[in-house]
């Protein structure tokens, strides 16, 4: 069996979005659109004749759990929580609050859009998009009688329907997805599975659309499902290999026939650990839902033929199809050396 954790652990470092580098110019986009919005948001609900209400600022996403990846295609992101210090029962339609933002920012850049889920500041390089900031607009549980917060959800131009108000707690989920992992080797081991998960879709999915699960949904199926492994447990010597087989075959096994849009089919149902407990993966339509479960099969089938092969460079060139060329291949004369020494070294002590 090859071991090729070194390879692993090089693999995370390539993909990982680090502190002080695109990670230092996110905060700093961050902040200044921040004081964008503290300069700008009191004229704009002055000119609707509103009093603008207090507000404040919370770090979300993979960047405040630690878990972001570095995009393959750039569009490096950060997401930033608004909370807004207004009663949702008085603001029936959120939308108004959302736009309240996007005229707040506009002119900041010149692509500044309303989202479902968020206001979006994009950030142009050459024509390309290269960073861009997610605002997610929320009515403050301060304000609300039953003292929780909600995210306002819909796009400027959505039916009455799909704009409202849904619980959110981004906190209490960060805290839920850390739970069962109170040994900081067992939590960095999570947080580089996630990173390989986040990769290998990535690799192996379509950027836009709902056709690749989300990210969110792969973080919450290994914080439910990932064990962690070593080589040598007192020294804390991790298995990612292990590990994220073993995540794999279980995630694979929680696929349940059910009766969805008309028919019976295999479906991952990975439920948001707090309020309001949606499935992370409702929006995948049945067919993107069986592409997911093929493309998961192949992806552990690449990992058992590693974990059986014996030289790692034939290991290594197996995850390399499944994760993209972030993932190192050794050098053939590196590993033959390795042998050679063992080789070596089992013969004098015989």
């Amino acid at each position: 069996m090859a071991n090729v954790q070194k390879q692993f652990e090089e693999f995370h470092k390539n993909i990982r979005l680090g502190r002080f580098d695109q990670e230092a110019t996110l905060r700093d986009k961050r902040d200044i659109i921040r004081r964008k919005l503290e300069e700008n948001l009191p004229t704009v609900f002055e000119k609707y004749g509103e009093e603008c209400p207090e507000f404040y600022f919370e770090d979300q996403g993979s960047y405040e759990m630690g878990t972001g990846t570095k995009p393959p295609g750039g569009d490096y992101d950060i997401d930033q929580g608004l909370y807004m210090k207004v009663k949702r029962d008085d603001h029936p339609d959120p939308v108004v609050l959302k736009k309240r933002v996007h005229e707040a920012l506009e002119g900041h850049t010149d692509d500044v859009c309303i989202r479902r889920p968020c206001v979006t500041v994009f950030y142009h390089k050459a024509g390309e998009r290269i960073y861009h900031v997610d605002i997610a607009v929320y009515s403050d549980g301060s304000q609300n009688t039953d003292g929780k917060d909600y995210l306002a959800l819909g796009r400027e131009h959505s039916s009455d329907e799909n704009r409202y108000w849904e619980v959110s707690n981004p906190k209490a989920l960060a805290d839920e997805i850390f739970r069962r992992f109170l040994d900081e080797a067992d939590r960095a081991q999570l947080r580089r599975n996630i990173r390989y998960l986040k990769r290998w879709k990535d690799h192996k999915f379509a950027a836009h659309g709902n056709a690749a699960p989300l990210g969110i949904g792969l973080t919450v199926a290994a914080s439910k499902w990932l064990q962690p492994f070593y080589t040598d447990v007192f020294a804390r010597k991790p298995d990612d290999l292990r590990a994220l087989r073993d995540l794999v075959s279980t995630m694979l096994k929680y696929f349940t026939l059910t009766y969805h849009d008309g028919e019976w089919v295999c479906r991952l149902a990975v439920r948001l650990p707090v309020e309001p407990w949606n499935d992370l993966f409702e929006r995948m339509t049945n067919k993107q839902m069986a592409a997911f479960e093929e493309k998961l099969k192949a992806l552990k089938d690449a990992l058992d033929d590693a974990a059986d092969e014996a030289d790692p460079v034939e290991a290594c060139e197996t995850l390399r199809k499944q994760f993209g060329d972030d993932f190192p291949v050794p050098e053939k004369s590196e590993t033959a050396q390795k042998r050679s020494r063992a080789i070596v070294s089992s013969s004098e002590s015989a």
